[in-house]
């Protein structure tokens, strides 16, 4: 009888126990991926890098008005980079190790790194350095070890964030 015939060509394939009723192919309707809500942030996160623009006033020393603004705000700060003049700068060079240099006159500002890390940080992790063009072109630089003071307004890009933590490296 047709019934037979069908029910053996349907359930014939293998398997064992289905009716003759076929399961559709694909997925089922309705379960397609959905757009999902956007994630919406309405506050900071503590461990965020928060960007900040400097001023430094002409007379005051860079590196003490950048290290008070970190110990006030309880933030390490990161800076990225500086401009402006500075003047009667102390630095250490690179290669000599131990001896300083004291430049007098006015220098502009090439390059400003350096890092201000709140205590317990180990000392080592807080300095700048500086790279400086003086009058006739002449390019020095070198890790700063006295006052830096500014000749005119100094501006300092920096970031500021919470929890560093401090790994000892092989």
């Amino acid at each position: 009888t047709s019934e037979n015939l069908a029910l053996t060509t349907t359930s014939g394939g293998g398997g064992g126990g289905d009716d003759g009723l076929r399961r559709p192919r694909g997925r089922p309707p309705g379960s397609k991926n959905k757009p999902k809500p956007p994630i919406i942030i309405t506050h900071d996160s503590p461990n965020a890098l928060r960007s900040h623009v400097l001023e430094v006033g002409s007379g005051c020393d860079v590196a003490e008005s950048v290290a008070a603004f970190a110990a006030r705000r309880q933030r390490g700060v990161c800076i990225l980079s500086g401009s402006g003049a500075v003047m009667n700068v102390t630095l250490r060079q690179p290669g000599s190790p131990g001896a300083t240099v004291t430049l007098h006159g006015r220098f502009e500002i090439l390059s400003l790194t350096g890092s201000f890390l709140p205590p317990p940080a180990p000392p080592a992790a807080t300095g700048l350095t500086v790279y400086l063009a003086g009058g006739q072109g002449q390019v020095v630089g070198g890790s700063v070890t006295g006052a830096l003071l500014a000749s005119g307004p100094v501006v300092v890009m920096a970031a500021s964030f919470l929890n560093a933590s401090y790994d000892r490296l092989p």
